[in-house]
């Protein structure tokens, strides 16, 4: 299995308390059920990490005018509302909640040229609540299709994650289903699309990053 180069870090440091903690176990712990107990709980931890940090190899969706799920996840958000930070206009808002399960890598929904790209200081609320797309910390990318259409993806921390890494740069052009960046354990990210998206994606369904289509836009 791939390991994700933002994990790389995590890991090896994870990996070394593992065999400290384990040295020590065997030295000073009295009695065989104890030992294997510390092994199995400090083993699985480190799988744990392991797995969360995993990067699947994937073949790239890509089609003009369609957006591409940002992130594995569920959908739990499908409506308009106002986004006030940095369209300040009317949207259509699709959310994506990510479990410590998911593959926290995000990628491009549309190709185009990231106009704005910054990172907001914040709470870590659950990922799941609605306020936590203006309150948590987060990141703002917003990406100007060469139709001029403009959408905007939100990566959102939730209250375990403590890491938004993003990639885009203003004025660099992007490519669908190119990595976006990665959120470290529970979080969310938001699209917001023009109004008159075809969305197909429907409330609670399971869509896979980089590779299920999530509408079209007009």
């Amino acid at each position: 299995m791939k390991l994700h180069k933002e994990g790389t870090t995590t890991i090896v440091t994870a990996s070394i308390i593992f065999v400290a903690i384990n040295i020590l176990n065997y030295k000073f712990v009295s009695g065989t059920l104890a030992k294997e107990i510390i092994l199995v709980v400090t083993g699985a931890f480190l799988l744990f990490l392991t797995s969360f940090f995993r990067s699947p190899r994937r073949k790239a969706t890509r089609y003009d005018g369609a957006i591409v799920a940002p992130a594995d996840g569920t959908v739990v958000v499908i409506e308009e509302t106002d986004e006030p930070e940095v369209l300040k206009t009317r949207c259509l808002q699709v959310s994506i909640f990510m479990s410590v399960t998911n593959v926290h890598i995000n990628w491009y929904p549309v190709s185009g040229v990231v106009k704005f790209c910054k990172h907001h200081n914040g709470k870590f609320q659950a990922a799941w609540l609605p306020k936590s797309s203006t309150e948590n910390e987060r990141s703002s990318i917003l990406i100007e299709r060469p139709n001029g259409q403009q959408i905007l993806i939100r990566q959102v921390a939730g209250a375990l994650a403590r890491r938004i890494v993003t990639y885009a740069e203003e004025g660099k052009k992007v490519r669908q289903s190119d990595q976006m960046g990665f959120i470290k354990f529970g979080s969310r990210v938001d699209m917001y699309l023009p109004l008159g998206t075809k969305i197909d994606a429907t409330m609670k369904q399971s869509v896979v990053g980089s590779q299920t289509i999530i509408g079209w836009l007009n």
